[in-house]
């Protein structure tokens, strides 16, 4: 009795089985679209629109032993022999694998998981997704009279020691350019210990880690104790230092010596908006900007030529350049584009002037800000024995900030989902 009864069940177990593996099966399709595209379905999704893939891009994209060098993850397919015309010749789905293997007209198989054609699929909102959220965050403009509620503050021990709070101070930067660290120890080190947190300091002819302070006969306009008005440092450099770190180690008695910021991008967009004709000068017209000088025995003569407001191919906001001190006597444009410029120019010092938002940080805070966004300065102050101010700064670089806030990304999201995130 017991043999027949176990048969009734395995024929049962192997029907449903067989009905499992038809339902899984419908919830995947893919085809050939003219050999030129390959459609992907996910039917059981809640957007179960087809994805369209380009199959030389598939094709390019293979991530087979001879195609893809894992280790280094970096494509290693043959250029020199690539066909662009390449159709796919036969397309299959494994439903249970959730993948899609393709057999192309140069005889070659590849096979894609659906996941990673997911995060890589062409319609516009999954690329903006891509552009904005792991890419880089998209910047959130801000007029000077929201500062105080859109500049985050965090603990210097929770960025050193956490995951997290490391993480939530990058996007912030990211997003609104400026953060302020607090309750940092006394001591010189801070910047190196912040920048080594990140990734490593960006050295420049002024050193790794510089005082702000006065200094009788000083070289550079940032040490006197005059006020400093609104700029980005160094815009001579093509490349110029992205990211400031200020600690504040001894502030001013005085009632002198604050901070002033503003938004760059946010005075560029009321430039724009308030006079375009103004705008279009600042953004195609360049500008010579040097520096000549001598530090620790080194002489240096630094010049780069950039318009004032600088844009990407998309019109998007790129880098900042501003400093009155650092501009060139020499203005290599046509005759005709001088006046129309300085008249342009003044315009955009003058809105950004009034959108200035002063404060005064105290021993302990370390403000971090974009350099190649925000417009920063200083009131003046009385300088004396009694009296000093007491500044250790360091520079980051973008590329070092947003490789550091993927990876963060990526681990979160491995911890989160038990998988990777986004890879090459």
């Amino acid at each position: 009795m017991i043999a027949p009864a176990f048969g009734a069940l395995t024929r049962v177990a192997r029907s449903y089985v067989s009905h499992l593996q038809k339902v899984v099966f419908r919830h995947l399709s893919a085809s050939a679209e003219e050999g030129k595209y390959v459609l992907v379905q996910r039917h059981k999704s809640c957007d179960n629109a087809p994805m369209r893939f380009p199959s030389v891009w598939l094709r390019d994209n293979c991530y087979c032993e001879q195609c893809f060098h894992k280790s280094s993850k970096s494509r290693r397919i043959d250029w020199d022999h690539f066909d662009t015309e390449v159709v796919a010749l036969d397309v299959q789905v494994d439903s249970v694998a959730e993948q899609v293997v393709i057999k192309w007209s140069d005889q070659h198989t590849s096979t894609y998981d659906l996941k990673w054609l997911r995060e890589r699929e062409f319609s516009d909102e999954r690329r903006q997704q891509y552009l904005n959220g792991f890419y880089r965050p998209k910047p959130k403009h801000w007029a000077g009279q929201q500062f105080k509620e859109i500049t985050e503050t965090f603990k210097f021990q929770d960025v050193m020691h956490t995951d997290d709070a490391l993480q939530q101070w990058l996007e912030a930067l990211a997003v609104r350019g400026v953060v302020i660290i607090e309750d940092a120890p006394l001591e010189n080190t801070v910047v190196r210990q912040l920048a080594d947190r990140v990734g490593f300091i960006r050295r420049t002819t002024y050193g790794e880690e510089f005082i702000v302070q006065a200094k009788p006969g000083a070289k550079n306009y940032a040490y006197l104790s005059d006020p400093l008005p609104l700029h980005t440092d160094l815009p001579y450099y093509e490349y110029k230092p992205s990211v400031n770190i200020l600690h504040c180690v001894v502030q001013s008695k005085s009632v002198g010596g604050s901070n002033l910021l503003v938004d760059g991008f946010h005075i560029a967009d009321r430039l724009r908006d308030e006079h375009p004709a103004d705008y279009r000068i600042l953004t195609e017209t360049p500008v010579d900007w040097n520096d000549i000088g001598s530090e620790d025995g080194r002489s240096f003569h630094n010049i780069w030529r950039a318009p004032v407001i600088c844009l990407d191919s998309d019109g998007n906001y790129t880098r900042i350049n501003h400093s009155i001190p650092q501009r060139d006597s020499h203005f290599s444009v046509p005759l005709r584009a001088v006046i129309p410029w300085y008249q342009a120019y003044a315009k955009f010092v003058r809105l950004a002037r009034r959108d200035g938002f002063a404060f005064k940080t105290k021993p302990g805070d370390v403000l971090t800000f974009n350099n190649i966004r925000l417009l920063h300065g200083r009131t003046g102050y009385d300088d004396s024995e009694q009296n000093v101010r007491y500044i250790v700064g360091a520079y980051l670089d973008w590329d070092i900030i947003y490789s550091k806030l993927r990876v963060l990304k990526s681990a979160q999201a491995e911890s989160l989902n038990g998988g990777s995130a986004l890879q090459q």
